[in-house]
C-alpha cells in the first residue's frame, strides 16, 4: 500500500534542505527519525543520511566559495536519497517492518524446525520438556548438553548448522 502521508513527509524534508535557516545536523536527526519510522531502524537509507557531513576542516574554511559548494553537495545527496525513498514508496508501497517480538518468533520457529528435522520425535519432546522446565538455566543447560551428547556425535552440529544456514536467520552484527 502506497502511503501519501509518508511521501508528503519526505517531500517536506526535501523542502527543508533549502530553508534559509538550514542546519545540516538538525535536519539529519529529524530525517533519520522519519526514515526509521517509515522503513525501519536498520534501513540503508538511514546509514546513508548519517554519513552525510559537512567537512569543517582544511580548505573549506579558507575558501568562502568552498562552503556553499560543499554544503550544496550535501544537500543534493540528501535530496537524492529522499527522492529514491519516495520512488520506492510510490512503486512498492510501505515496507513490512517486523517488531522485535515478530523477529523473536521467527527465530524460535527456525530453531524448533531445526530440532524437529534432526531429532527423533521422542528426543525433540524430551529437549522441549527440559528447556521448558522450571529449573535454573545452568541446570537446564547441563542436562541439554548431556542429552545432545547421548543422541550422537554430530547431532548438535547438525542442528546448529541448520539454524545458522537458514536464509531467514540473520544475526544482527553490531559487535
Amino acid at each position: 500500500m502506497m502511503s501519501k502521508k509518508e511521501i508528503e513527509l519526505l517531500k517536506s524534508r526535501i523542502e527543508k534542505l533549502y530553508a534559509k535557516d538550514f542546519d545540516l545536523e538538525a535536519w539529519k536527526n529529524y530525517t533519520i527519525v522519519i526514515l526509521a519510522r517509515i522503513f525501519g531502524p536498520e534501513n540503508q537509507k538511514i546509514k546513508q543520511i548519517e554519513k552525510i557531513q559537512y567537512d569543517y576542516g582544511s580548505w573549506s574554511l579558507r575558501d568562502t566559495s568552498g562552503y556553499s559548494s560543499y554544503l550544496d553537495t550535501c544537500k543534493k545527496l540528501s535530496s537524492e536519497i529522499l527522492e529514491a525513498s519516495i520512488s520506492e514508496l510510490e512503486n512498492f508501497g510501505l515496507p513490512e517492518i517486523k517488531t522485535e517480538e515478530q523477529k523473536e518468533d521467527e527465530s524460535l520457529k527456525i530453531i524448533l524446525h531445526a530440532l524437529e528435522d534432526e531429532l527423533k520425535v521422542s528426543q525433540y519432546k524430551e529437549l522441549i520438556a527440559i528447556a521448558s522446565s522450571d529449573e535454573k538455566n545452568e541446570v537446564r543447560q547441563k542436562v541439554i548438553i548431556e542429552k545432545l551428547k547421548s543422541y550422537g556425535n554430530d547431532v548438535a552440529f547438525q542442528i546448529l548448522s541448520k539454524i545458522l544456514a537458514n536464509s531467514k536467520f540473520r544475526v544482527n552484527n553490531k559487535y
